[in-house]
């Protein structure tokens, strides 16, 4: 169940960015990052209301809102390196940091996965580096775009690392602490910087789909993570750009690169590895 969970999880997430990122054509980075988390905190309110009988205690809050603080400084990091950057480097290097660090504090804390799921683990990071290129894309980074790409990714990673630690009867209120200090964390930036957060006309329906996707998303990796090994769902979860880029292709008409596509080939058989072994 985690398996799928987490595999799911990833599916969302991915479109969540591509909505985002549809946004963000309109918006300040930012802005959609903040007006969306804020529509999907709205519907974890009704959602933890509706929520049938849980057990939750002040450590799960907690846990949630360090999870939260790496959310929230991953996404500062994340928009800003993606504005100065090329895509084909900050996508990977992201998305690779956010998978690794929870997956070596896994195997710190005693995660063992089985023979044939750590071979799916060690296949899917390539697989992220590839389906996360950018198509024809030869810019070269700055140090200071590798820094924050680092910074966002090792931000996400110690998130899933947080709501992995939160009991399994707690529902959904994990989130309830990490949304509102991430909403905090990125809402504060963007005051103090000056920005307006208005969405422009016209894209409001678009920034709030992107929240209600990511807290979907955010959901659904919480009852992987509190499930299954760390060490292999938060690897799971980090295969997100595969989504995107299907989505940019059937959508917005791009062409997968050849890279791309061997690379949604190994996530494949990575996630089939993953759950023989699991």
């Amino acid at each position: 169940m985690a398996v799928l969970l987490a595999t799911l999880s990833s599916l969302v997430y991915g479109t969540a960015d591509f909505l985002g990122g549809m946004a963000s054509r309109r918006n300040d980075g930012m802005v959609v990052t903040v007006v969306s988390q804020t529509f999907g905190c709205l519907a974890l309110a009704i959602a933890v209301l509706l929520w049938p009988e849980v057990t939750v205690e002040a450590s799960d809050l907690w846990w949630g809102a360090l999870g939260g603080v790496g959310g929230g400084l991953g996404l500062m990091c994340f928009y800003p390196a993606l504005a100065i950057g090329p895509m084909s480097v900050v996508a990977p290097t992201t998305a690779v940091c956010s998978a690794v660090v929870p997956l070596v504090a896994g195997l710190a804390i005693g995660d063992r996965p089985s023979g044939p799921a750590m071979a799916g683990v060690l296949l899917a990071l390539p697989a992220i580096v590839l389906v996360a290129r950018e198509s024809g894309s030869h810019g070269r980074a700055q140090p200071q775009t590798v820094m924050m790409s680092i910074a966002a990714g090792v931000g996400f990673g110690w998130f899933f690392i947080g709501v992995s630690q939160t009991s399994e009867h707690s529902g959904l209120w994990p989130l309830v602490g990490a949304r509102v200090v991430s909403i905090g964390l990125v809402g504060t930036a963007c005051l103090l910087s000056g920005r307006s957060l208005r969405p422009a006309v016209g894209t409001t329906p678009l920034v709030a789909s992107a929240g209600m996707l990511d807290l979907a998303a955010n959901a659904l990796y919480l009852f992987a993570a509190t499930r299954g090994l760390l060490s292999v769902v938060a690897v799971l979860g980090s295969l997100y750009p595969a989504s995107t880029v299907l989505l940019a292709m059937w959508f917005l008409h791009e062409r997968m690169s050849r890279a791309q596509a061997v690379g949604v080939a190994m996530a494949v058989a990575a996630v089939a590895l993953i759950a023989v072994g699991s």
